[in-house]
């Protein structure tokens, strides 16, 4: 019998260690931000339970180099999936930085970012004692009718993957992919940036100051 696989969900996975140092650097004063505003839960809870969200980055210069090469790669990406990219250019919509609490129970509940066609992470601090990324399957028809797996194996009735990733990995997916974060012991640092992209029809973009 002919064996097809149809409807596949794409992950890239890169490794570009070469940036981690230089943007945790600059990542440090967003995040020192962002523990500043959420002084009032630290003071009444400690550091646990939350994770600090950086303001946008994209008009930092710092990220310069980096936004250059995920929008170039999200391009890619889409090209690569089939689309007619000849009509389209990539856009950003959003990109921050994170860092789950210090002592621990920082994490994210299953979600996507609306009207997205491009996301992605890219991991600063982090270790195999740390959070990871937790994607699940978006065909909502395979969840409503999924039967209990036989084995730990990734195959294609698995619902749930998740990736432990170290610092200067980064992922693209698919912006209708559900993901989230396990929860952080917080044993070691973790953070990491988070960005978003649309293709916008290029007579479209012409308009976009």
């Amino acid at each position: 019998m002919e064996k097809t696989n149809f409807f596949t969900t794409p992950i890239w996975i890169d490794k570009k260690p070469e940036f981690v140092k230089s943007l945790n650097k600059v990542s440090d004063k967003y995040i020192k931000e962002a523990r500043k505003r959420n002084k009032k839960h630290i003071a009444k809870y400690g550091d646990f339970g939350i994770s600090h969200h950086s303001t946008p980055l994209l008009y930092d210069n710092n990220f310069l180099d980096m936004r250059q090469y995920v929008g170039q790669k999200s391009w890619d990406f889409l090209d690569a999936i089939g689309y007619d990219m000849s009509q389209y250019q990539t856009m950003f919509s959003e990109m921050w930085v994170q860092e789950f609490a210090k002592k621990g129970g920082g994490h994210q509940t299953t979600h996507v970012h609306s009207n997205q066609h491009v996301s992605g992470f890219y991991f600063l601090k982090c270790s195999n004692k740390t959070s990871f990324p937790v994607f699940y399957d978006p065909r909502t028809g395979a969840k409503a009718t999924a039967l209990k797996m036989k084995t730990p194996e990734i195959l294609s009735g698995t619902n749930v993957v998740h990736f432990i990733p170290k610092p200067g990995d980064l992922l693209i997916f698919p912006g209708y992919l559900e993901h989230g974060f396990a929860v952080d012991d917080g044993v070691e640092p973790f953070r990491f940036i988070h960005w978003n992209m649309q293709a916008v029809p290029k007579e479209m973009a012409k308009d976009v100051v």
